[in-house]
């Protein structure tokens, strides 16, 4: 079985969204993606059909947004293009440098921001490789389940880096299953950052769920998943986390707009049941767990793309980028010793984005994260987190189709419940090669 090479010439095929890429300038007119035939003896005429299909069916299930990949650059396809499979990733370096004031992390997490500070926390430098990237996707064309994708991504975030999954999936017919972003994100509200984490309001995370998703025409569509319980509560001797017992639920609803429904709005809800144990009262309780989101993405003046989100609930921390995993869904109730609340916490952002050709745009924006206080919390743990601001400013250059750089700087404030606070300052620098 004879193989050959062809590449495309002059397809224009729409680029994810990420945060490395451009959005606003999605129609990349020099992306060549390279297309490989099997079960040919030679070339034919349908060769330019094959090809053509192929990357329809990539650009048709691709995902945009915040951090999605750009389409492959090697597909392999069969006959009739019953299935199809494509390789792609990029390697990914920023440094950076914190001054007059530090995070203590890699990425910008205003969470981090050490109160008060001292002589360790006023400088860093910092070089990092590890949001570098692999992905695998394939499609399957059946009788039976219809056009059936499944992808897997991985970068090197895990421990020591080594490789994490962010993505693996399977879906046909509207159903999802595997691990994916969460539902309760919008991931083409948010604006491109060179900052891994982005705003510290929005609600970019991955979550393992079966979801469906629903679309009734050019303007409308729907979705709601199951999605598994990721709780972060501050226990104490009498009161503990449990397994949990049901899984969050999230839907929204969506209205798109505009010259290719580049424009939309979406509201969101998520529902969650919060169990823990009390030892005092020798029982296991749940608290109910809400929130609440609206999120857009706006095109306007051909060259302006404007950004924004804000959201509202109790015991939603893994929901926020800034407050997941510390703690937050469920605190001890200081009036009794035998009672976990949750917490009310709101978060917003907006940001703007001058596109100022088709290779270079430039954005702006603030988010800000407030923790409230109840039942006398904040008397009671005056050294934890209340209100955090996230200001970012940066120039994105595409110098090919393939290489990206770009160079931001971010401000950050943390105050505490006790009104202490601190703040840091980043500049740097990102260069990305898509292969």
């Amino acid at each position: 079985m004879k193989k050959f090479y062809l590449s495309i010439a002059a397809f224009v095929a729409v680029c994810g969204v990420s945060a490395q890429s451009l959005p606003g300038t999605q129609e990349m007119k020099d992306y060549e993606p390279s297309v490989f035939i099997a079960g040919h003896k030679g070339r034919s005429a349908n060769d330019s059909i094959l090809i053509q299909e192929a990357v329809r069916h990539y650009f048709e299930t691709r995902m945009t947004g915040f951090q999605q990949s750009h389409l492959p650059q090697f597909v392999i396809t069969g006959r009739d293009n019953k299935f199809l499979f494509g390789i792609g990733g990029f390697v990914n370096f920023r440094t950076a440098y914190d001054f007059d004031g530090m995070v203590d992390n890699t990425d910008f997490i205003t969470y981090d921001i050490p109160v008060p500070g001292n002589y360790a926390s006023r400088q860093k430098f910092r070089m990092d490789a590890s949001t570098s990237r692999l992905f695998f996707k394939a499609i399957a064309n059946t009788k039976a389940l219809g056009r059936v994708t499944t992808y897997i991504e991985t970068d090197f975030r895990g421990d020591n880096h080594v490789l994490r999954l962010r993505y693996a999936y399977i879906s046909f017919k509207g159903w999802l299953f595997g691990q994916n972003a969460t539902t309760f994100c919008d991931l083409n509200a948010s604006p491109t950052t060179i900052d891994f984490e982005g705003p510290n309001a929005y609600t970019f995370g991955f979550n393992t769920m079966i979801r469906y998703t629903h679309a009734f025409n050019d303007h409308w569509s729907l979705g709601a998943a199951l999605e598994m319980p990721q709780i972060s509560a501050t226990t104490t001797e009498n009161l503990r986390t449990i397994p949990q017992r049901l899984p969050d639920l999230p839907l929204y609803v969506q209205f798109n707009w505009g010259e290719n429904g580049n424009s939309h709005i979406r509201a969101s809800a998520v529902f969650r049941d919060l169990y823990y144990h009390s030892v005092t009262l020798d029982k296991n309780k749940s608290a109910f767990g809400w929130g609440t989101q609206l999120s857009t993405g706006i095109q306007f003046l051909r060259k302006w793309n404007f950004y924004g989100q804000a959201i509202y609930g109790k015991g939603i921390s893994p929901y926020i980028q800034d407050i997941s995993d510390v703690g937050l869904d469920l605190v001890p109730d200081p009036r009794n010793n035998g009672k976990l609340q949750t917490l009310p916490m709101f978060g917003w952002f907006g940001a703007l984005q001058y596109n100022i050709s088709n290779r270079v745009f430039c954005s702006t924006g603030y988010s800000q994260v407030r923790l409230f206080s109840e039942n006398g919390f904040r008397n009671a743990n005056p050294n934890v987190y209340r209100l955090a601001q996230y200001v970012f400013a940066n120039v994105f250059v595409n110098i090919t189709p393939s290489c990206q750089a770009a160079v931001e700087y971010l401000y950050g404030t943390r105050r505490n419940m006790n009104l202490e606070k601190n703040h840091a300052n980043r500049i740097q620098a990102m260069i990305q090669y898509n292969f």
